[in-house]
Order: structure tokens, then C-alpha cells, then sequence
């Protein structure tokens, strides 16, 4: 990299390119990933969904805190990233080997509280993701550090697929939701192999004494920071699979996956070189807050109307994709699309708070957020799945204020929050208000569908086209030094 990728003009260039080529990943990924997905939803139908829904929740537990947060300090260290490597890569194999036995351990209990003990064997399977995870947590820093986001997506699609291309084999030969763990861990296997492959310096492993000090005091706030993220987002699905039982987790967990959508086409591929940018802008407040609005602007003109979309028309989207036996997510749906958007945002805040080195008020944040939470869903889930849901939305309303109070602490104002979101939020309304509609009038969920995404996406379209100048930068890479 060139030295006018250090200016902000420079940086701004590097960054649009990296963006459109993680843009890419994640449209390839999920939309190809979705055709899978659907195929071995109406395979498996919901309760063997939700068996492999509760061994999701034990993994994604571990995978929470299994490095300690510490690779994420190679994006922000100010020297040679080189230097603390090895380092890094050490802790990360060591934490996973001990989470991976701890999880072996626990599968029994933890299935068992979940009301489906049929998903042990399944949940010791996929705890091997454990172990490859901080095997090649440190390749992925340095790529994020370096936008290597064009070498990222070999990685990540060499993985997806081939996982995806086990699953569905194995469940097309009976094997029910074992297909679907074994594949995870033949992905995660094969993502492994790629990164030796296109970055083995991310593997040399070592253990530097005078820079532990450094890596822990900022990796073990965010460490508890994640653990208490895990908790936050998917405390729902524990309470729906303790209370309701795995088959209606497997309801709730495919309206939570639909609901997602937005989050991995838009925010993904920005989380990817957001906390990258932040990093390289810090001390240069003017160029931070232009470029914390820009991204937030194209994050909200991009998704809110696709937020809007899965809430209106849920009904007929469920029918038509996933067919009537999951018909009662569609009630979920309704209310997690519009928690979607708040998340897009936490997300981005977290990510600048996070660089910023405001690790542990985002801790304190999550704990807030949690504690407000539980009982929300305790309560809500007495009224069912909706219920649940319902309880999801409801906490954004104390949250995302919180969040506002924090960016402004660190270098944001109000205007730069709401400046860039008030028309997105208007035009997302009005797409919620007409997809219902739509949905209510016409009974075909073909035709339903159809008649929304057309009205979502002209909303899309023209709030792009708000923003085209900022979208010319990021197709005009020819800046770029």
C-alpha cells in the first residue's frame, strides 16, 4: 500500500475498493447459501431445524470469547502488525483447544436445558469449528488490517461452498441434522486450508512477553464485551428453545436467519474495512465524522427498505420460500425485521466505539442491554413466538439512545447520527405501510412477493440514487495510488 493510502482521499479509495470486493463475498455467500439453505429447510422441516439450532447457539458461545478478543488488536496496532502475531496467534490456539474440550464436556447439560438432548452428538461434532476458529483467527486480522478483501473472498467462498455442498449431500442421504454440522466443520476446514494457503504468515507462532501486557488489557474487556454480545443476541433463542421447545426454535431461528439478511448484505461487508478505516483516521476528527456519515448514510439508504420489506410481507415470503409447515414464523418475521435495522446500526457504532478504544463502556452497554432483556423476553415469551420477538424490538428502544450518547462522548454529534438517517427512515415507513398492505390484499404469495420487492426496491433505488456521488467513489477505484 501505497503512502496516499494513509491520507484520507487515499485511505477513502483503498477502503471503496476493499468494500466492493466484501460487498461481493457476502452477496455470493448468502445469496447462493440461501438457495442451500432453503432446499435443506423443506428437508429437514422444523424440528430437526431446531436440533441443529440449539447446537448453533452452544458454538456461537465459544466462538464469543474463544480468542479472548485479542486478534482484533492487529487491526488497531499502530506498528508492524508482524510484531504480535505470533503472539496472537498463540493465544487464540490455546483459548480454542481449552473451549473446544469445555464444550465436549457440557453438550450433554446444555442439550438437555434446551429441551432436545437428541442434539448432543451434533453439538460435539461442530465444536471442532472451535478449534479451526482460533486456528485462523489471525490470518483474517491481517487481511482485514490490509483490505485484502479480493483474497477474502477466495477464502470464504471456497468454505461456504464446500460446506454447503456436504450438507446438502449428507441430508439427501437421511442424515438429518448431523448434515448440517459436519458441513459446517468440512467449510470450516477448507477456509482453514485457504488462508495457509493465500496468508501463511498469519500461522508462526510465538509468544512475545513485553507486548501480553498490551494484547490483554485490550482484548479481555472486549473478550467480556462478547461474551455478553453473544448474550444479547441470542438470549431469545435460548429462552425459546428452555421455554417453548426446539421445534418452535427452529420456527423462531428461521425468522431470526431471514431477518439477518440485511445485517450480512450490508453491514457485513462494511464491518469488514469499517474498523480498518476508523484505525487509520484516528486523530483526524473531521475526516472521522465524515466518513462515520457516509458509511451510516449508504448503510440506511441500502437496508432500511429491505428491513421494511421482511416486516410487511413477511407472510407470503415465508409461504412461498419455505412453504406452509413454516408458516408460524412468519409471525417472528414480523417484528425481527424491524429490529434489523437498529442492529445495522449497533453494529457500526460498536465497531467505531471498539477502535476508538472504548472497550469496556461497550461493556457495560451489552450488560445494560442484557439486563433489560431477559426479562423482556421471560415476560414475552408467554405470549409465544411473537411474543419473544416482540420483547427483541422493544429493548432497541433504550439501546440504540445509549449508543447516540457514546458516539457523541467520542467525537460524533447528533446531526451526524440523525442527518443521515432522517429521509431513509421516512421512505422505510412508507415501504412498511405498503408491503403490508400489498401483502393484505393480494392472496398469491407469488404475486404478493412480487408486487413488495418491486415497491422495496424503487424505495432502494431512489435513496441510492440520493447518494450516487458517494457510490461513484466507491466504482472509481483508478484513484487509488
Amino acid at each position: 500500500m501505497t503512502t496516499t493510502a494513509h491520507t484520507p482521499t487515499g485511505l477513502s479509495a483503498v477502503a471503496s475498493r476493499a468494500l466492493r470486493w466484501s460487498f461481493l463475498n457476502t452477496l455470493m455467500s448468502k445469496l447462493g447459501t440461501m438457495a442451500v439453505g432453503i432446499v435443506l429447510a423443506r428437508l429437514l422441516g422444523p424440528a430437526e431445524f431446531g436440533t441443529f439450532a440449539v447446537a448453533t447457539v452452544a458454538l456461537t458461545a465459544v466462538l464469543s470469547f474463544n480468542e479472548l478478543g485479542v486478534s482484533l488488536a492487529i487491526v488497531r496496532w499502530a506498528e508492524d502488525p508482524k510484531r504480535i502475531a505470533p503472539t496472537v496467534a498463540t493465544l487464540s490456539m490455546v483459548m480454542s483447544t481449552l473451549m473446544t474440550g469445555a464444550l465436549v464436556l457440557i453438550a450433554p447439560w446444555f442439550c438437555s436445558v434446551m429441551g432436545s438432548p437428541a442434539a448432543t452428538p451434533v453439538v460435539r461434532v461442530m465444536a471442532l469449528s472451535v478449534l479451526l476458529s482460533g486456528l485462523v483467527a489471525t490470518p483474517a486480522a491481517l487481511m482485514q488490517r490490509e483490505f485484502r478483501q479480493r483474497e477474502r473472498v477466495v477464502v470464504d467462498q471456497i468454505g461456504i461452498w464446500l460446506g454447503a455442498a456436504c450438507s446438502l449431500g449428507l441430508a439427501l442421504g437421511g442424515l438429518g441434522a448431523m448434515s448440517l454440522a459436519v458441513g459446517r466443520v468440512v467449510g470450516a476446514a477448507a477456509t482453514a486450508g485457504a488462508f495457509a494457503r493465500l496468508c501463511p504468515e498469519g500461522f508462526r507462532f510465538g509468544l512475545r512477553r513485553d507486548v501480553l501486557p498490551s494484547l490483554l488489557s485490550f482484548g479481555l474487556p472486549l473478550a467480556g464485551t462478547s461474551i455478553l454480545v453473544f448474550a444479547v443476541g441470542y438470549v431469545d433463542q435460548l429462552v425459546a428453545g428452555s421455554r417453548l421447545g426446539a421445534t418452535t426454535l427452529g420456527f423462531y431461528v428461521l425468522a431470526f436467519n431471514l431477518s439477518s439478511w440485511p445485517v450480512f448484505i450490508f453491514s457485513l461487508p462494511m464491518r469488514a474495512v469499517g474498523p480498518a478505516i476508523f484505525a487509520r483516521l484516528r486523530g483526524d476528527a473531521a475526516a472521522t465524522r465524515a466518513e462515520f456519515s457516509r458509511l451510516l448514510a449508504l448503510l440506511a439508504s441500502a437496508s432500511l427498505p429491505v428491513c421494511a420489506l421482511l416486516a410487511g410481507a413477511s407472510d407470503p415470503i415465508i409461504r412461498l420460500v419455505y412453504g406452509d409447515v413454516w408458516h408460524p414464523a412468519a409471525l417472528a418475521l414480523q417484528l425481527l425485521g424491524l429490529g434489523a435495522a437498529a442492529r445495522i446500526f449497533s453494529e457500526l457504532a460498536y465497531d467505531y466505539l471498539v477502535i476508538n478504544g472504548r472497550s469496556r463502556s461497550l461493556l457495560a452497554v451489552q450488560g445494560v442491554w442484557l439486563a433489560v432483556l431477559v426479562p423482556a423476553l421471560l415476560l414475552g415469551s408467554q405470549a409465544g413466538l411473537r411474543g419473544v420477538a416482540g420483547a427483541q424490538l422493544s429493548v432497541m428502544a433504550v439501546v440504540l439512545p445509549i449508543y447516540v450518547a457514546l458516539l457523541r462522548r467520542n467525537g460524533l454529534e447528533v446531526r451526524d447520527i440523525l442527518a443521515p438517517v432522517a429521509v431513509p427512515l421516512a421512505v422505510g415507513a412508507a415501504v412498511l405501510v405498503g408491503t403490508w398492505l400489498l401483502s393484505s390484499i393480494i392472496d398469491t404469495p407469488l404475486l404478493a412477493c412480487l408486487a413488495c420487492g418491486t415497491l422495496s426496491l424503487a424505495a432502494t433505488a431512489g435513496l441510492l440514487w440520493r447518494r450516487r456521488s458517494t457510490l461513484a467513489g466507491l466504482v472509481d477505484v483508478r484513484r487509488t495510488a
